[in-house]
C-alpha cells in the first residue's frame, strides 16, 4: 500500500507503524470502531447492512507509532454483482495488511457467519490475527466472559483478544497500544494530523447516503448510491454549495426517498447538510436530487458509472 510519508514522529528508533484491518460480519461495530480510534467521522454508520462499501482509512497517531485502520465492506456471502466486488475489495486489502482484527460482538453468540469469516483469514498467513470483542457495554459481565471463551477457542493462533466498547470508549487504549506493538517497525506512513486518505467528494457522498439510509426499509440500503456532480465555495458568502445525485434502483424506490409532498427528501439534506457542515466548517447549500439505475447493482456498466 503506497502512501505519502513524514511525521513528527519519524525520528524515535522503535516508532512503529503499518496496516490493520477490522472485519466481521456487517453491523458489528467497524465503523464506529474506526470512528472512535481516529477521533473523527471517517466512515460513516447504520444499523443498515453493507453500509460501507468501499476501504476507508482513518489513521491513528501515538508517539510510538501510528495505525492506518482499513474500514472494509463486511464479509458475506454475494448475491449481486455489486456484492462480488464488495468482497473483493475486502480479499485485496487483506492481503496487504499486517494485523487483521475479527470483531465479534459481546451481545450475540458467535455464529456460521462469524465462523465463515474466521476461516476465510486462515487465506492471509502473514497478517497477525486479533480478536476485538466488541459491544462489551450491551452485554452482562457473564455474558462478556462466556463469549471471551468462545472466541478463544475459535482460533489457535490469537496474537490478543480484547473486549472494547466504541461507544463508551472502553478498552480502546489497551487496543491501541496492543495494535501498535504488533505492527512493524517504521517511520510513520501519515503526515501528523491525517485523519483519512478519503477525499472530499467521496466523504460528502458517503455523509448523504448515511442520511438516506436513515428510517428506510431492510432491503432498500443496498439499492442506494451517491454521487456528486460538483461542489462550488462561494467565498462572496462564506458558503459551500454542493450539487448531489441519490440512486435508486426502480420508481416505487424513489418515491420512497422523495417521501411524501417531499417530506423525508428534505429531512435527508437537513440531516446531510448538518454533517457535512462539520466536516468543510461553512454553510452548505445542499441540492439532492433522486435519480433511477434500473438494477445498478447487477449492471458492470452501472456500477462503473456510480465508482463500483
Amino acid at each position: 500500500m503506497d502512501t505519502p510519508s513524514g511525521s513528527e514522529f519519524d525520528q524515535a528508533p522503535d516508532f512503529r507503524a503499518g496496516f490493520v484491518s477490522f472485519v466481521g460480519r456487517p453491523n458489528v461495530g467497524k465503523s464506529t470502531l474506526t470512528n472512535a480510534l481516529v477521533g473523527e467521522k471517517v466512515a460513516i454508520t447504520s444499523s443498515k447492512p453493507q453500509t460501507t462499501r468501499r476501504a476507508i482509512r482513518g489513521v491513528v497517531h501515538q508517539k510510538t507509532g501510528q495505525l492506518v485502520l482499513v474500514d472494509t465492506p463486511g464479509m458475506h456471502r454475494p448475491r449481486t454483482l455489486l456484492g462480488e466486488r464488495l468482497n473483493s475489495i475486502v480479499q485485496t486489502t487483506l492481503g496487504d495488511v499486517d494485523v487483521v482484527g475479527l470483531c465479534l460482538p459481546a451481545n450475540e453468540k458467535i455464529g456460521p457467519g462469524d465462523r465463515f469469516i474466521s476461516e476465510q483469514l486462515d487465506s492471509f498467513p502473514r497478517a497477525k490475527k486479533v480478536a476485538i470483542v466488541t459491544k462489551i457495554d450491551a452485554a452482562s459481565r457473564p455474558a462478556v466472559a462466556e463469549q471471551l471463551l468462545a472466541i478463544s477457542e475459535l482460533r489457535d493462533d490469537w496474537e490478543a483478544i480484547i473486549p472494547i466498547s466504541s461507544t463508551s470508549r472502553i478498552q480502546l487504549d489497551t487496543l491501541t497500544t496492543q495494535l501498535i506493538k504488533l505492527m512493524p517497525l517504521s517511520s510513520a506512513l501519515y503526515p501528523a494530523g491525517t485523519v483519512t486518505d478519503e477525499g472530499l467528494e467521496s466523504r460528502i457522498s458517503e455523509l448523504i447516503r448515511e442520511a438516506t439510509l436513515e428510517g428506510v426499509m431492510d432491503e432498500l440500503p443496498h439499492s442506494i448510491a451517491v454521487t456528486v456532480d460538483d461542489i462550488v465555495e462561494r467565498d462572496d458568502k462564506d458558503l459551500v454549495e454542493i450539487y448531489a445525485n441519490v440512486f435508486v434502483e426502480r420508481d416505487s424506490q424513489k418515491g420512497i426517498i422523495i417521501g411524501h409532498q417531499g417530506e423525508r427528501l428534505q429531512d435527508v439534506g437537513a440531516r446531510a447538510r448538518h454533517e457535512i457542515e462539520k466536516l468543510v466548517g461553512k454553510q452548505v447549500y445542499l441540492s439532492l436530487r433522486v435519480k433511477v439505475a434500473k438494477d445498478w447493482q447487477r449492471n458492470a456498466k452501472q456500477l462503473g458509472r456510480l465508482g463500483f
